[in-house]
């Protein structure tokens, strides 16, 4: 039933009845509620992610550089010289605006998972625009994080196009609730953002296999560019990725948050960042609303004595799949 909803269009109410979240009850009854505003800047700037996870000891992507001033733009060249790959990202960016990859570079051409070239001069002109705040929330004054490349594993091959795989899970009170992974397309220029058409799978919370799978908000079975049976996803490692998500909770102080992580072919799960406003998407690949589980997690009582393991063996009990 809820997914016939969700394929198809439905009154509030009848989203609402079948625990669909919308946007109006996520800001007020959880953001607002259990994220303090104060703790906002750990994890609207990547920066401050970086270092609090580091700090925790939780795996993220090596830093290559970070360049804070204009002055600084030319040493890009001298950061990223011996690397064979890197990302160039915003540290307050969103929505996966204003991240340019580099898979490959001959120390003059600069090559993109598209295939496009760059100049070292395009690069300077891309990291100047971010540090005027193009790409930031609020237009405000942003620095450049140069981060190395994901190996990602390559039990993903065929899944994504060009960029990198990764898993959303919401983590609420530090439960790890609902998952999908996001899988980047033709259409979404090699990133896993589903607004610019990527393709989201939702995953059983227990055992991180594929449940559903959508693009654009409707259903699909393969992958538009390769073709592969989306069905056949399956995440390793799924209960050490889902305890890296739940101690988030502790790192973070923020009660309501999107966890986004990769899988590095050596270094195993790692945080890329995270989120204190998620998106609501996830319903929809998941074919299910996050109310009742939400409500399930409050129902346990303002203090909570478990562990982050602990917490992952009830939310895999309690909100295992039944599609």
């Amino acid at each position: 039933m809820i997914k016939n909803l969700l394929d198809n269009y439905a009154s509030p109410f009848e989203l609402s009845r079948h625990g669909i979240m919308g946007m109006n009850q996520r800001n007020i009854s959880y953001i607002s509620r259990y994220n303090p505003r104060r703790l906002y800047p750990l994890v609207d700037d990547k920066l401050k992610t970086k270092q609090i996870a580091l700090d925790a000891g939780v795996t993220v992507p090596d830093l290559v550089g970070v360049i804070e001033y204009q002055h600084q733009v030319t040493r890009l060249w001298d950061m990223v010289k011996d690397w064979p790959g890197f990302c160039i990202k915003p540290a307050k960016g969103s929505g996966g605006k204003g991240i340019t990859v580099i898979v490959d570079h001959d120390r003059q051409r600069f090559t993109k998972p598209s295939g496009k070239a760059e100049t070292i001069e395009d690069l300077e002109r891309h990291v100047s625009n971010i540090l005027a705040g193009l790409y930031s929330l609020g237009g405000k004054p942003d620095v450049a994080l140069i981060e190395a490349l994901i190996n990602f594993d390559d039990v993903f091959d065929g899944f994504s196009y060009e960029g990198v795989p990764d898993t959303r899970v919401i983590v609420f009170k530090g439960f790890p609730i609902m998952a999908m992974m996001r899988l980047s397309t033709k259409a979404s220029d090699g990133k896993a953002n589903l607004h610019q058409g990527a393709v989201g799978v939702g995953l059983d919370i227990n055992t991180g296999r594929a449940i559903r799978a959508v693009q654009f908000n409707a259903a699909v079975r393969h992958h538009p560019d390769t073709g592969r049976d989306l069905f056949e996803l399956k995440v390793p490692y799924w209960e050490q990725l889902l305890n890296l998500s739940s101690s988030c909770y502790e790192m973070s102080g923020l009660g309501y948050i999107g966890t986004d992580m990769v899988l590095d072919k050596k270094k195993g799960p790692m945080l890329l960042e995270l989120n204190a406003r998620p998106g609501l998407a996830i319903q929809t690949a998941n074919a299910a609303g996050l109310v009742p589980r939400l409500r399930k997690i409050e129902k346990l009582g303002k203090k909570i004595t478990m562990t982050p393991d602990e917490r992952v063996a009830f939310s895999r009990r309690e909100f295992a799949s039944e599609l």
